[in-house]
């Protein structure tokens, strides 16, 4: 036996250190918008104007105090149990039920229907499980809160978001113009499982 104790993680973290959680009041909302300038930024390439790539600190604090808000910090050196929120870098963000100022989709009002937004995951983390996590949790969410659709607004343009969404449950099942966009959205929606969250 080497003597060595395994370092313990907080409930929640991964191995590379990161943990989704509820978005705390320690959290930089200045660090959260450039995140989301960052991750946008790709649709923004393609001619696209999505509110997440331009929005200003002041959106994204009443977006994310809008509805139920998580983050993904990754914290340094994997910090373990008892680790305070805001320590780490934020590398996600995702809303689930935000309430916006102007109308939306059919679709989101439905009974059983909730939906979620402003999903990003910074650049230099994606295709590590970050999204996966962000995605898993408000699927969690969503089905404790008795609903048996989790639905997402995105730009139609970008097949390789949409592919994205197809390659994890989520269909078409309508489109949406935002009056802050220059692109028509997809609606999509997935079935969730009876009792996912259950437990």
């Amino acid at each position: 036996m080497s003597g060595v104790v395994p370092r313990q993680l907080e409930p929640g973290t991964d191995a590379r250190g990161v943990v989704v959680r509820v978005i705390s009041p320690r959290d930089s909302i200045t660090e959260l918008t450039a995140l989301l300038h960052r991750a946008y930024a790709r649709q923004v390439e393609l001619g696209l104007r999505p509110l997440a790539a331009r929005q200003d600190d002041a959106t994204t604090q009443r977006r994310v105090s809008s509805g139920e808000c998580f983050v993904a910090e990754l914290r340094p050196g994997g910090a373990g149990v008892g680790s305070m929120p805001g320590l780490g870098r934020l590398v996600g963000v995702i809303i689930l039920n935000e309430r916006e100022p102007d109308a939306g989709p059919a679709w989101f009002t439905r009974a059983g229907v909730c939906s979620f937004s402003q999903f990003a995951v910074d650049p230099g983390e994606q295709r590590l499980g970050v999204g996966r996590r962000l995605l898993e949790k408000v699927e969690q969410r969503a089905a404790q809160q008795g609903n048996a659709e989790l639905a997402l607004s995105m730009a139609e343009p970008d097949h390789q978001l949409r592919d994205y969404y197809v390659k994890r449950g989520f269909r078409i099942v309508g489109t949406w113009q935002w009056l802050y966009t220059n692109y028509v959205s997809l609606i999509m929606s997935k079935r969730l499982a009876a009792g996912e969250g259950a437990g």
